[in-house]
């Protein structure tokens, strides 16, 4: 974790020049090599233990679901993911490699929210929030069959039943809307072959934003908007963080293995973030929004220390003693945060 906060990339070239100098680049290579091969992770124990770093930790969980991806060489990286929404970002709690490109199928989804269930049961659920992607009757069915309540958007060009039971497209009932404005839908309309309730908002001027939930259609937009925080928490981990795009590993069990480490830091820089900003504001940029996020603002004072003591500490240095202390206290009050 310190070496990846160090280099700000999963490149294990990269990574092994900061793991420990007091061994050889190659000899720190290899060791990342046996620890991605041979270490195996209990991923129900990890669960538990993560779950309790996240601030909602003993509340229900807005959950957002969606997948990142990209290729290395002729390989597909491609991982679903089920965040838990808070505060602007998702903590990633369970996620699974798909052994292919494109789309999650609906069985790749069941077995997610199934460990999920197993884990720590369906009544920790306040919503699932998804997109366009997370479609279709037999997963609707699964998930009211579960008592899961979600809010997931759909396509303007999907039909769905009108107020007299012909077959219109969706986007119809939503006419008339200025930029901005929204509209509930009375009652339950059958989209593929499930009743659920329609909320629909007109975005830009040929473009509308439709939601589909089996609970209560006013608090639905609300609760959708926090879906972004799981893209949020892809940029956190690519460009704007650890760069994931810059591993070479392709084999599905140390993809997993780095996600979870990937997990636990993005965690601790948040988290202690979050704890530094009550003490020291972020400054707000004219339009009230923060200047930097509470990860990268962690982040870069994280780095900062690391890199400094590198420096700093050698023998007969006049300011070992002062970064030593600096460095100790910083790591007690960070680890304390994220593990109380």
């Amino acid at each position: 974790m310190v070496a990846l906060l160090k280099v700000r990339t999963v490149n294990l070239a990269e990574l092994s020049l900061a793991l420990s100098p007091k061994a050889k680049v190659s000899s720190n290579y290899k060791r990342l090599q046996r620890f991605m091969r041979l270490h195996e992770i209990d991923f129900d124990s990890f669960g538990h233990f993560f779950s309790r770093l996240l601030p909602v930790s003993d509340g229900k969980w807005l959950l957002a679901m969606d997948r990142t991806n990209w290729k290395f060489g002729r390989v597909d990286i491609n991982i679903l993911m089920l965040g838990v929404a808070w505060n602007g970002v998702a903590f990633p709690l369970l996620w699974v490699f798909l052994p292919k490109r494109g789309n999650s199928n609906t069985a790749e989804r069941i077995q997610l929210l199934n460990r999920l269930i197993s884990t720590f049961g369906v009544d920790r659920i306040q919503s699932l929030t998804a997109d366009r992607e997370f479609v279709g009757q037999k997963w609707f069915n699964w998930l009211n069959g579960k008592n899961i309540p979600y809010v997931i958007r759909i396509r303007e060009n999907f039909y769905v039943s009108s107020r007299k039971g012909n077959r219109v497209k969706v986007k119809e009932l939503f006419k008339g809307l200025k930029n901005g404005e929204s509209r509930i839908i009375q009652g339950k309309r059958r989209l593929c072959g499930v009743p659920l309730h329609l909320v629909g908002m007109k975005v830009k001027p040929k473009e509308y934003l439709i939601l589909v939930t089996n609970k209560s259609p006013k608090v639905a937009s609300e609760e959708y908007k926090q879906r972004w925080s799981i893209e949020t928490l892809f940029g956190c981990l690519k460009i704007r963080g650890f760069n994931f795009e810059d591993t070479h590993i392709t084999e599905p069990s140390r993809i997993m293995n780095l996600t979870a480490l990937l997990a636990v830091t993005f965690t601790w820089c948040h988290l202690t973030g979050e704890w530094k900003a009550t003490a020291e504001p972020i400054p707000l940029k004219k339009h009230g929004r923060r200047a930097i996020s509470f990860f990268r603002y962690e982040l870069d004072a994280l780095r900062e220390i690391f890199l400094s003591a590198e420096q700093m500490l050698k023998p007969k240095h006049p300011k070992v003693r002062k970064i030593t202390e600096l460095l100790t206290f910083r790591l007690q009050r960070t680890f304390a945060q994220i593990v109380t």
